[in-house]
C-alpha cells in the first residue's frame, strides 16, 4: 500500500462504520464500535477486550459492558453486513464455503467449552466451536465471512442450569453442524445473498441430511467425500442396495475409471508454482435411506507433483457445466480457510476472553465487520492489478454432457455386455452461450421400479 492509501484508511473506516449507525440507538456504543473495531486493526499483540480498551484509553469495563449488557441491535447489524455484500459485491457465480473452527479454551464457564476435536491443536482437547459460512467471487478477487454460530454440543444442551449460568438462551439447542449451516445459508439469502454454488469438506458431505437439505433449496454444490462413502457408477434398478461400492474401490478398480486417461487441469498460481491436478470422472448414483439418489457427478483428482495426494469430489452440476468450473469450486474452500486465518491472526478471533453467550456472539459479529472492511480494500488494491490467473469461464466455455441417461445405464449393466465409460464428462468445447446452465433434476428413487423425482435444481 502507497502512504497515500494508508493516511486514507482513517476516513474510508469512519465511513464504512456509519453503515452500521443505525443499529444503535444511542452515541456511546456507537464509539464502542468503533473502539473496538480499531482495535482488532491495530497492531496490538493480542486483541481481546482489556489490550484494546487499554490501548484506546478506556476502561476495560466499558467495552466489556459493549459486548455483554448493553443494548444495540446485533442482529441488525448482522444483517447489515450480509446486504453490504450484496450491494457492494454480488457476484452471479459466488461460491458460498461452510466449515468449523476450534478455539481453545481452557476451564469449564465460557459458553459451549466441551472436550473436542479441535482441528487449530489437531487433537482432542477444551475448546469451542464455531461454525462458519463465507462468501467468495468466482474469481477469488473478493471473500469476506457472512455468518458464525456458535456450536453447543449436546453436554451443554442437556444442562440447562448451566446454559442459564452462561446466559444461553433456552431457544439455543444442541443442533448438529450442518444443520447450523443449512441455517445460516437460509439466513443469507433471505437477506438477498445469490449463491451459484456451495461448497463444503467430506464431513458435511458424508450427511445425508446436509446434501438433501441443499437439493431442497435448489442448490448447486461441489462437495468433498470421503473415501468410505459408497456409490453405483450405472443406474442400480433392480440392484440390491448393498450392492453399492465405496468410492476408493470404484475409482481404482472399475473399467469405467482405468480406461480413462487422466486429464490435467491448471488451478491457479501459488507462491511454490503453478497449481495442477488430474482428474477422472463418471456419473453416480448414491443409497439414500431405503431410495436411490442421482445421477451426480463423481470426481477423482490427484496432485501432478504429490500422486498420493488424491481428492474425491461429488456435485449434482447440471450437464454442460464445463468441468474446469466444478474443479474450481472444489478447491475454492482455501478461501473460507484464509478467511479464518486473517480472522483468528490479524483480527484476534479466537483471542476473546468472555464467557457469556451473548458477548462471544457479538465478538464474532464484530469481528466480521472488522473482517469485511479488510476484505474491501483488499479487493479494491486488486482491482488495480492487472493479469495473473483467469478462473475458468461458467458462461462460455461448455462441455459435451455424456452422462448416461437411465435406459443408457441399464443397457450397459446388461448381461453378457461390457461396460463403457459412458459417464466421462468431455473435454471443454467452445460455445455461444451466455447464460449458465440450468440444472437438471436429480432422480430419487425407491428400490419399486418406478423412480420417484425430488425438486428441480
Amino acid at each position: 500500500m502507497t502512504t497515500d492509501e494508508i493516511l486514507s484508511l482513517g476516513l474510508e473506516l469512519a465511513a464504512f462504520l456509519a453503515e452500521f449507525a443505525d443499529c444503535f440507538g444511542r452515541s456511546e456504543p456507537r464509539g464502542k464500535l468503533e473502539t473496538y473495531v480499531r482495535g482488532q486493526l491495530g497492531q496490538l499483540p493480542r486483541k481481546s477486550v482489556e489490550p484494546i480498551a487499554l490501548a484506546a484509553g478506556v476502561r476495560p469495563r466499558t467495552l466489556q459492558e459493549f459486548l455483554a449488557s448493553d443494548e444495540w441491535a446485533e442482529d441488525r447489524l448482522a444483517a447489515h453486513v450480509r446486504r453490504l455484500v450484496v450491494r457492494d459485491h454480488a457476484d452471479d457465480q459466488a461460491i458460498g464455503v461452510i466449515d468449523e473452527s476450534g478455539h481453545p479454551k481452557k476451564g469449564e464457564h465460557t459458553a459451549g467449552v466441551w472436550r473436542q476435536y479441535c482441528g487449530r491443536l489437531g487433537h482432542i482437547d477444551n475448546c469451542v466451536m464455531t461454525v462458519h459460512l463465507s462468501y467468495t467471487s468466482f474469481d477469488s478477487q473478493f471473500r469476506t465471512m457472512l455468518d458464525s454460530s456458535l456450536y453447543l454440543p449436546q453436554g451443554w444442551h442437556e444442562d440447562r442450569a448451566r446454559c442459564r449460568r452462561a446466559r444461553i438462551p433456552e431457544e439455543v439447542v444442541y443442533r448438529s453442524k450442518y444443520a447450523i449451516a443449512l441455517e445460516q445459508l437460509d439466513r443469507a439469502v433471505a437477506e438477498g445473498v445469490r449463491f451459484a454454488w456451495i461448497t463444503a469438506d467430506e464431513w458435511y458431505a458424508q450427511k445425508g441430511a446436509f446434501v438433501r437439505g441443499l437439493e431442497e433449496r435448489g442448490q448447486r454444490f461441489v462437495l468433498e467425500i470421503p473415501t468410505s462413502l459408497c456409490v453405483w457408477l450405472e443406474d442400480p434398478a433392480g440392484i440390491p442396495l448393498t450392492a453399492a461400492l465405496p468410492v476408493k474401490h470404484v475409482c481404482r478398480f472399475s473399467e469405467t475409471f482405468l480406461e480413462q486417461p487422466w486429464e490435467p487441469y491448471y488451478l491457479k498460481d501459488t507462491n511454490k508454482g503453478p497449481v495442477v491436478w488430474e482428474v477422472k470422472c463418471a456419473a453416480c448414483w448414491l443409497p439414500r435411506g431405503k431410495g436411490i439418489v442421482g445421477p451426480y457427478w463423481l470426481v477423482m483428482a490427484r496432485n501432478v507433483l504429490e500422486p498420493s495426494e488424491t481428492k474425491y469430489f461429488l456435485s449434482n452440476a447440471a450437464p454442460g457445466v464445463p468441468l474446469p468450473v466444478i474443479l474450481h469450486v472444489a478447491f475454492s474452500r482455501w478461501s473460507v480457510e484464509r478467511c479464518l486465518e486473517d480472522e483468528k491472526s490479524e483480527l484476534g478471533l479466537s483471542h476473546f476472553e468472555v464467557r457469556c453467550y451473548p458477548a462471544l456472539q457479538r465478538h464474532l459479529l464484530i469481528t466480521h465487520v472488522s473482517h469485511l472492511f479488510l476484505a474491501r480494500q483488499a479487493a479494491r488494491l486488486r482491482e488495480k492489478k492487472s493479469g495473473g490467473y483467469t478462473p475458468p469461464s461458467a458462461h462460455g466455455d461448455q462441455c459435451l454432457d455424456r452422462r448416461p441417461t437411465p435406459a443408457q445405464a441399464r443397457a450397459s449393466s446388461a448381461p453378457h455386455r461390457r461396460r463403457t465409460a459412458t459417464g466421462l464428462l468431455a473435454r471443454s468445447q467452445r460455445s455461444s452461450a451466455t447464460q449458465p446452465p440450468q440444472n437438471t433434476p436429480c432422480r430419487t428413487r425407491k428400490t419399486a421400479p418406478q423412480p420417484r423425482p425430488t425438486t428441480t435444481l
